[in-house]
């Protein structure tokens, strides 16, 4: 519960799982997007710079995940991503059309945040697929790379390293342009700050 109106949505452990990721998951684009080009002359870090600070924030993103899913388990923060099939296709239409047009006008949103719903139907479902799906993919996939001697030799006679690979910064790719996004809406608060600072002192409002 809150008070003047604020609800207070995001405790302590969260902020600091939310901080710890934040700097990891930048960490890991910038080094990552230079071990890419590499090759090609295009350097933001020294190669073996880009080598060291993407496996040490691989550790670091792998290790707090464990607190995020651990957390969800243990605080009533994993009932915001609970699942509930019935009517999804027409909540989510419902967000779209709010997203599409209807902030442009100045309406109010159709899903606004409370005590039981953190989340709006888009948010919930795309951040179930990040967390859930493919940053334990990036996970796996780069520890998989980390010890390349595990991984299948062939994998329906495609390389199994190259398809790792594939899967690796395909994933990335993924998390990169969600992070893009997700910075996008938590613009669209009050004011475009107002998001921002509540991730910061856990008050919401």
């Amino acid at each position: 519960m809150g008070t003047g109106g604020k609800l207070y949505l995001y405790p302590l452990w969260l902020r600091i799982w939310h901080a710890i990721n934040a700097l990891g998951i930048l960490a890991l684009i910038f080094s990552g997007i230079s071990l890419h080009y590499s090759g090609r002359g295009f350097l933001l870090l020294k190669f073996e710079t880009a080598i060291a600070l993407h496996n040490m924030a691989g550790v670091l993103v792998s290790a707090n995940y464990f607190l995020f899913v651990l957390g969800n388990i243990m605080t009533k923060n994993g009932k915001y991503y609970r699942v509930k099939v019935p009517g999804l296709s027409k909540r989510i239409k419902k967000q779209i059309q709010y997203y599409v047009s209807g902030i442009f006008k100045g309406e109010e949103p159709p899903y606004p945040v409370s005590e039981k719903r953190k989340f709006n139907p888009l948010q919930k479902y795309s951040y179930i697929f990040i967390m859930y799906f493919f940053l334990p993919l990036l996970i796996v996939t780069g520890f998989a790379l980390f010890f390349p001697e595990i991984i299948m030799e062939q994998v329906f006679r495609v390389s199994g390293v190259m398809l790792t690979a594939v899967l690796h910064s395909v994933s990335g790719f993924l998390v990169f342009i969600f992070l893009l996004i997700h910075l996008y809406v938590a613009s669209l608060g009050k004011s475009p700050s107002d998001n921002f600072r509540s991730i910061l002192n856990g008050w919401h409002g």
